[in-house]
């Protein structure tokens, strides 16, 4: 009897042990798999188009006058062009603007690698090259702040000064919360991206307003088009890009005015109105405005306002071009990077 039992234990702990590496094998799989997944572009947005580019295709919004002072806007991680929706009335009554969906988000292709901030910049420059927009308001909202700075640093000509939207100046002063920490595990993380449910984006996404904000389900959809690769990769190419430097140095050396916003009602960046002083300590005339009763995402949540300042912001008089360099300078760089002026 004893040895049947033996016999039955032996028998049940060896399909135990084979489930576990079946399981471990398709998990490995999935993770393979899911990390090749890639997406090509396509419209999403009214009026959207497709501007093909060397490193991947970007759809692109272009509203207002083409001869009016432009603004660009360039949003945060896991969005998409959307989420200027309640801004983009207000801006192009008196303004071009151009919302540009970033690599691997919203419309825009979607490869499987490519996520770095400089080529995420370089595509945004090589978009606007084809626009002809240059001499910009250029508008970045968390992930998309990070990719101004970048943009204002390496192509000075194209960017008259910057506006960032709740983006501290280093990583080490945010966090995304658990669903996303979990989202990025190895495996794991993987496994979670062909599972997930809309409850779970949902909630994963409220981070990113103050609390009891309801999200809409457009944003849901936007996280659903990206690629685990997009989802994994960005996050930690912009650490990567702050590590390197700061972004209040960084803002700094390229010269440019700045006006930094924040919610108070942040439940992603730690303290909000220590971020804000870092940049007024750094940058020299920055402008900084602490928005209450808003979180993460006061272009969604209080378009009306957010609009008004960067209105008010784009329209001050600047003593000079200042960070914009000579003309033989920025054509220079331009030409370096494939960029093209309008005559």
């Amino acid at each position: 009897m004893a040895a049947r039992v033996t016999a039955a234990m032996g028998r049940k702990t060896k399909i135990a042990v084979g489930l576990l590496v079946a399981l471990a094998v398709l998990l490995g799989l999935n993770a393979i798999v899911t990390g090749e997944e890639t997406k090509s572009a396509e419209v999403t947005e009214p009026g959207g188009r497709i501007v093909g580019l060397r490193g991947g295709a970007l759809q692109v919004v272009d509203r207002g006058p083409r001869d009016a002072p432009p603004i660009v806007l360039i949003h945060c991680f896991t969005c998409a062009i959307d989420w200027w929706d309640g801004m983009m009335p207000l801006l192009e009554r008196d303004h071009r603007v151009v919302a540009v969906d970033l690599l691997g988000h919203g419309g825009s292709e979607k490869p499987d690698s490519g996520y770095a901030i400089e080529n995420q910049a370089d595509l945004v420059a090589e978009a606007l090259g084809r626009l002809g927009v240059r001499d910009a308001t250029v508008v970045g909202h968390s992930l998309g702040g990070t990719v101004s700075v970048a943009l204002a640093e390496r192509y000075p000509g194209l960017v008259d000064r910057v506006a960032i939207v709740d983006t501290p100046p280093t990583h080490e002063e945010g966090d995304l919360g658990l669903v996303a920490r979990l989202g990025f595990a190895p495996v794991v993380g993987e496994a979670g991206w062909r599972v997930k449910t809309d409850s779970l984006i949902r909630e994963g996404l409220a981070v990113a307003f103050a609390p009891g904000f309801d999200v809409p389900d457009a944003f849901v959809e936007d996280v659903r088009r990206m690629t685990y690769s997009a989802y994994d990769q960005s996050p930690s190419a912009s650490e990567d890009f702050g590590d390197e430097e700061s972004l209040d140095r960084r803002i700094k050396r390229s010269g440019k005015p700045l006006l930094a916003i924040m919610g108070a009602e942040e439940q992603i960046v730690d303290d909000p109105s220590a971020a804000l002083a870092e940049y007024r300590a750094t940058v020299p005339g920055a402008q900084t405005e602490l928005m209450p009763g808003v979180g993460h995402s006061p272009n969604v949540e209080a378009p009306a306002a957010t609009a008004a300042l960067l209105l008010a912001f784009a329209k001050e008089k600047l003593p000079a071009k200042a960070g914009n360099g000579s003309k033989a300078m920025q054509g220079a760089v331009q030409k370096r990077n494939g960029v093209r002026r309008r005559p």
